[in-house]
């Protein structure tokens, strides 16, 4: 069980990977928590059993982390609701940056690889988690998977996580940072609603701006809620389907790429 809604992850399926994950992936204890609760444990002792969950998800992520660090890769954690265009924004960065930069993606869905097989499109290679009831990857998850794809040293990782604005805020998989997609179909009050998640992201990106004209959104009172809970979140306004912002979303990758590189130099 995750710390927040419940959901067991006994039946992931990682592309490439035959291991058997069912006894491993249930390490969130979902039905052993469940009866915490029907047999009146008292809330120290499930906190206790939360934060060991979270303390054995860190130990993988370190690991995941580490392997970054040594070759020099800049993984980012893209995480929204579902619906919020994260897919498509996805693959026209993959498009416009590949002549730049190697790229690798691991795609999180609960099913399907219709995902995975719209980043292959692009020419980029992505290995799909498949996470079945389970609402978010985590660091053992993605560990596994790299396994599988190999990213190439000094690339970009691209870790496109299940749609979901409340588990995922609270497991680190590795990654240099999370980036946090919103649409505007969406409501400006999400920041608000979901605080975790916003205070957790490095970046927002708002996205379908081309939308505007047709909605009743307002651009800066969103803006103001995701700085009330976050005061030091990047925001850019973008559409993945235009293209209207992108550029500024491009730069940021290369400044964080060129930090990520910098850093490997520094540890040699």
């Amino acid at each position: 069980m995750c710390t927040t809604c419940g959901c067991a992850e006994g039946d992931t399926t990682i592309e490439g990977h035959t291991h058997d994950h069912s006894h491993e992936h249930n390490h969130h204890h979902g039905h052993a928590l469940m009866a915490t609760h029907a047999a009146g444990i008292s809330p120290s002792r499930i906190l206790k059993i939360e934060q060991d969950i979270l303390s054995k998800n860190n130990a993988y992520a370190s690991d995941n982390k580490d392997y970054f660090k040594e070759h020099g890769i800049l993984a980012l954690n893209l995480v929204s609701s579902p619906g919020s265009g994260k897919t498509t924004l996805l693959t026209r960065t993959l498009d416009h940056l590949k002549s730049e930069f190697r790229q690798a993606v691991v795609e999180g869905d609960q099913q399907t690889v219709l995902d995975a097989d719209r980043i292959r499109a692009t020419g980029v290679k992505a290995v799909q988690i498949n996470t079945g009831k389970g609402c978010h990857l985590d660091a053992h998850m993605v560990g596994h998977a790299l396994e599988t794809l190999q990213p190439e040293s000094n690339s970009l990782l691209f870790i496109e996580n299940v749609g979901n604005l409340v588990c995922p805020a609270s497991f680190d998989l590795g990654e240099a940072c999370k980036v946090v997609i919103l649409s505007v179909t969406e409501g400006e009050d999400k920041p608000l609603k979901y605080p975790d998640m916003f205070h957790a992201a490095e970046l927002m990106l708002l996205n379908k701006v081309d939308l505007l004209p047709y909605l009743q959104f307002d651009v800066d009172q969103c803006i103001a809620y995701a700085q009330r809970v976050n005061p030091d979140i990047t925001i850019i306004q973008v559409s993945a389907t235009t293209g209207e912002g992108m550029e500024a979303w491009y730069q940021w990758l290369r400044n964080q790429h060129k930090s990520t590189l910098t850093d490997k130099q520094n540890q040699q």
